[in-house]
């Protein structure tokens, strides 16, 4: 049941990333609707895209290791991040 939980949270992280890299012209583009989001949102984005694809690897080695919780928390991690952060307001 671990390792089933772990591929799922493997696909959902891939996809989680697939959509930060497929919006990321909004953020970064510099067509009329991009934000041309500065230097530091560059680094919190390709932090949470590498979050996205490093974590279900902790997940299964932690898995691998007998640490089965905490590889399931790791690996769902972005998922819950990418939650909360749907649940704040827009700031306009």
């Amino acid at each position: 049941m671990v390792k089933f939980l772990l591929v799922v949270a493997l696909v959902v992280d891939g996809a989680l990333a697939a959509l930060l890299i497929g919006v990321s012209g909004f953020w970064f583009g510099g067509g009329p609707e991009s934000m041309h989001a500065g230097v530091l949102a560059g680094i919190a984005f390709i932090m949470a895209v590498i979050a996205c694809l490093a974590a279900p690897i902790v997940g299964f080695i932690l898995n691998r290791r007998g640490k089965s919780p905490a590889g399931l928390a790791v690996a769902w991690l972005p998922v819950a991040g990418a939650l909360v952060a749907l649940m704040i307001p827009a700031p306009y």
